[in-house]
């Protein structure tokens, strides 16, 4: 499937940042075979810059040095490293080589292209909550990025202890969105890191995994964490009271294990997730129950918004995909000719 093209002022952009990184570099560290140790295996805890954490298989984490062979470096990557005799200026060894990996989450980059994030992950937790507001067609975003990934996604509803705070009316609405995720085949869970509600249900699903938060920032997702893992102890703001937005409270990703298994990568808060590098088969595809109407439009090239004989708008009339669903997906679609970074979930 062709990926959606990018401007010759993008491509000029991307093409002179990977450029930049190939140049040849001297290392600030200079390492000989002599000085270091055998090969062994190892996880990337975190990434910073030309250096990475990493965690050996006794636990252990080491400081490393990058070769500049190295491409590619994400936290949750798998790879081989080795041990330095002496430390050099806090550094302890040194990555050769990264492994291929099971699985990549990845987002649109101006000058990068596409940046992965993290790696080896098998399910993404999409978080919203009741403030700074609740907004499915921000979910639907998500939901599209994690289709294109092949990762299982779970959505999650935070901070569930001001549903009191809402109308009857208020509360309805948000259950009817989330039981349209749960007839579509997504799992919803419910959680609140003050009263602690719903946090067991959601180690659970942690148990076994390796997983990653994403969601807009103010959705709550260090105090998330902070209550699935207190002994961190993370940093978190509360939310602006003028803006209403989050702040952002996690600057490093960074992979932390659960005591009775499954791991946690604990990202940057993402405010802006743009999909323009998506072409619009992609994001059809993204909405998994639009699958059995794939290929029945009645012109190849429908644009499913107004066109005459759209399987999908014929499919909403008989009640078969929901109204809600079908017109985040047209706001989607209308939304790629932008073609940049910086198009808000909310615009």
């Amino acid at each position: 499937m062709a990926k959606k093209k990018l401007t010759k002022g993008q491509q000029r952009r991307i093409k002179a940042n990977h450029d930049k990184k190939l140049r040849p570099k001297v290392d600030k560290i200079q390492w000989s075979d002599d000085d270091l140790g055998v090969a062994q295996q190892g996880v990337v805890i975190s990434r910073f810059g030309q250096h990475a954490d990493v965690e050996a298989d006794d636990k252990s984490i080491y400081r490393c040095n990058l070769r500049r062979s190295i491409r590619s470096l994400v936290c949750g990557d798998k790879v081989l490293w080795r041990l330095g005799k002496e430390t050099q200026h806090s550094i302890r060894g040194i990555i050769e080589a990264v492994h291929e990996r099971d699985s990549v989450l990845s987002r649109p980059d101006v000058y990068d292209g596409v940046k992965p994030i993290a790696a080896n992950i098998s399910q993404i937790l999409i978080v919203s909550s009741i403030l700074p507001v609740f907004n499915s067609d921000i979910i639907d975003r998500y939901l599209v990025a994690a289709e294109q990934t092949g990762i299982t996604p779970v959505i999650v509803l935070n901070k569930t202890d001001l549903l009191d705070d809402l109308s009857d009316d208020e509360q309805s609405n948000i259950e009817q969105q989330l039981h349209i995720y749960r007839d579509i085949g997504y799992q919803v869970l419910y959680g609140s890191s003050k009263t602690q509600e719903g946090i067991s249900n959601i180690k659970n699903q942690l148990c076994q995994h390796t997983s990653i938060f994403v969601g807009q920032s103010g959705v709550g997702k260090s105090t998330l964490v902070n209550a699935l893992m207190p002994d961190l102890d993370l940093i978190t703001q509360e939310v602006s009271q003028n803006s209403g937005l989050g702040q952002h409270t996690t600057t490093v990703a960074r992979l932390y294990h659960f005591d009775d298994g499954g791991d946690l990568i604990d990202s940057p808060g993402i405010r802006e997730f743009g999909l323009w590098h998506l072409t619009p088969e992609q994001v059809y595809h993204g909405f998994k129950e639009f699958a059995p109407f794939n290929g029945l439009c009645k012109f190849r090239d429908c644009k499913h918004q107004n066109d005459p004989g759209c399987a999908l708008i014929e499919a909403c009339e008989q009640q078969q995909i929901t109204t809600k669903r079908l017109a985040s997906f047209q706001k989607i679609i209308a939304s790629l000719g932008e073609n940049k970074l910086t198009s808000r979930f909310n615009d």
